[in-house]
């Protein structure tokens, strides 16, 4: 079912209502608009993984101009409903907290679509409102949760980070200029984020063309930017 935060991402990016969830082929497209003479641009917004729309993208980018929108929530305000559509019983900001940095989790699936001339990812860092119901389920494990997800809705969006070439992920990082070459341990260090997450991020930034790998040392792999 489509949540409340899909559907208004998609009017936004839309030039009217008329112009989403348009038959194209054997694809449904979320939205379309128009781009000056360059013609009308794709849009698809994808709040689950990207893992889910990597084949059709794939496909579509063969003949047309296409933008993902990408979301990345930064701020969740959880709202617990007595039931679905009840009365509201709590409200509070969740202290988990998401960042740009995010998007690499995704972009793991996304290494063999981008980066493409005619593709555009867009990253909304947003805020929303997560609608909770209890849940019907019995639990069956103490960490099982006792709700359910019932909608999200778009709350803000604190700012939109446009991503077209491999330069542009490595920006994300905002390394200071003296760090030329460097390993997973020390650009965790750098970027102030687990080592796993670093490796994380190395694989999708070689894997674009961003980085590439010079050598091997006992500390582990060196990379240094892409010329």
């Amino acid at each position: 079912m489509e949540t409340t935060l899909h559907h208004q991402l998609k009017l936004g990016y839309a030039d009217d209502p008329s112009q989403t969830e348009v038959v194209l082929g054997s694809y449904r497209i979320d939205a379309i608009r128009r781009c000056g003479n360059s013609g009308d641009e794709l849009i698809e917004v994808q709040c689950a993984s990207l893992s889910a729309i990597r084949d059709k993208c794939r496909d579509l980018l063969k003949r047309h101009t296409l933008r993902v929108v990408k979301p990345i929530v930064i701020r969740t305000r959880i709202i617990k409903l007595a039931k679905r559509d009840g009365p509201i019983k709590s409200r509070r900001l969740s202290p988990k907290r998401g960042s740009v940095l995010n998007v690499f989790d995704e972009l793991i699936y996304f290494t063999r679509v981008f980066p493409h001339t005619n593709l555009t990812i867009e990253v909304p860092l947003i805020h929303v409102e997560e609608h909770r119901v209890p849940s019907t389920k019995k639990r069956r494990r103490s960490w099982h949760k006792d709700y359910t997800v019932a909608d999200v809705k778009l709350e803000s969006i604190a700012s939109v980070i446009e991503l077209k070439k491999p330069a542009d992920l490595l920006s994300l990082l905002d390394l200071p200029d003296d760090i030329t070459s460097f390993n997973t341990a020390e650009l965790a260090s750098a970027i102030d984020r687990p080592r796993w997450h670093a490796q994380q991020i190395a694989y999708v930034l070689r894997k674009t063309g961003a980085i590439d790998q010079t050598s091997r040392n006992i500390k582990g792999v060196v990379y240094q930017r892409a010329a």
